[in-house]
């Protein structure tokens, strides 16, 4: 693709803004609790990660995710739009101190895209079965009302009149291109997608609780054989592997930013056993937990 001078231009200035609110290595909160940037000096090795609903917009360096079966490789040139929590593993593929990998990660409910959507037009999707994630091009429009956004940021007193429209005018840029149709199926009445993201959302709210496939079944309208199935179609897990993640990545947290012990952070995310929440951890993780947290804790120092 030949350069684009504008695109190049709008590129470097959100890149000399988001680095004055990334000064380091790490993911950093801002004023707007929907808006962090995220900044990292070397390439890292796969992990699991918590993808929830909203826009990755890549300003410097590349970072690949892959969802089952299905990867995809996002960098300046490209956006990602993450419609459902998933549940993929990702890292960062191309960074350096001198250009680290730089992005910007805003979320939204649901709920509120799919609403945004309707009010817009959107292709028709050639196929939408498969894993849920896909990228899009970054065009002049998208990048310009991210800078736009960045430099609100410096007037705090417009950004609770401005920061909203500024947000909803993003969201409209991406949902309005090829990747628009992944919310529509949300949107559109009772269909297979929004039937499905109920239960991703009542696994999200209450993964906590011992829930029966049964139960989402029911929540889903399916027979827990086509619940189970396309499911895994769409977050390349089952309905309680979903669970079980959400509660091994909760527990991480808690204790990393918390400092529970393993036992108490099991007995928080509804784990009976300790030992079977230490394989498990362990499983996905590769480390037991207090092993885990300790590289994390040492990485981050």
């Amino acid at each position: 693709m030949p350069p684009d001078p504008l695109l190049d231009n709008l590129r470097e200035r959100a890149i000399a803004l988001a680095l004055r609110r990334a000064p380091a290595d790490g993911l950093h909160a801002t004023a707007l609790p929907w808006l962090r940037a995220i900044r990292a000096s070397a390439p890292g090795q796969p992990v699991p990660a918590l993808y929830e609903p909203g826009l990755v917009l890549v300003l410097q360096g590349r970072k690949r995710a892959q969802l089952g079966d299905a990867v995809v490789h996002y960098d300046a040139m490209q956006c990602l739009l993450v419609p459902v929590t998933t549940l993929p593993r990702g890292h960062v593929v191309e960074a350096s101190t001198e250009r680290p990998y730089l992005c910007l990660r805003l979320s939204c409910e649901t709920q509120a895209l799919a609403e945004l959507l309707l009010e817009g037009d959107a292709p028709e999707p050639a196929d939408t079965e498969g894993a849920g994630l896909q990228v899009a091009p970054v065009t002049a429009a998208l990048l310009d009302a991210a800078v736009r956004l960045l430099q609100l940021l410096d007037s705090p007193q417009d950004l609770k009149t401005l920061a909203p429209l500024l947000q909803r005018e993003i969201f409209y840029r991406v949902l309005t291109g090829p990747l628009g149709w992944r919310l529509r199926t949300l949107a559109q009445g009772d269909g297979v997608a929004r039937r499905l993201n109920r239960v991703i959302e009542q696994l999200t709210h209450r993964f906590a609780e011992p829930l029966s496939i049964d139960e989402l079944a029911a929540l889903a309208h399916m027979s827990p054989s086509t619940l189970h199935l396309r499911f895994k179609q769409l977050t390349a897990l089952s309905p309680l592997q979903f669970q079980k993640q959400l509660r091994l990545q909760h527990a991480r947290r808690l204790m990393l930013a918390d400092g529970l012990d393993a036992a108490s952070a099991a007995h928080r995310v509804g784990y009976e056993s300790p030992s079977q929440f230490s394989r498990e951890y362990r499983r996905l993780f590769g480390a037991p937990p207090r092993e885990d947290v300790s590289l994390l804790r040492a990485a981050a120092a």
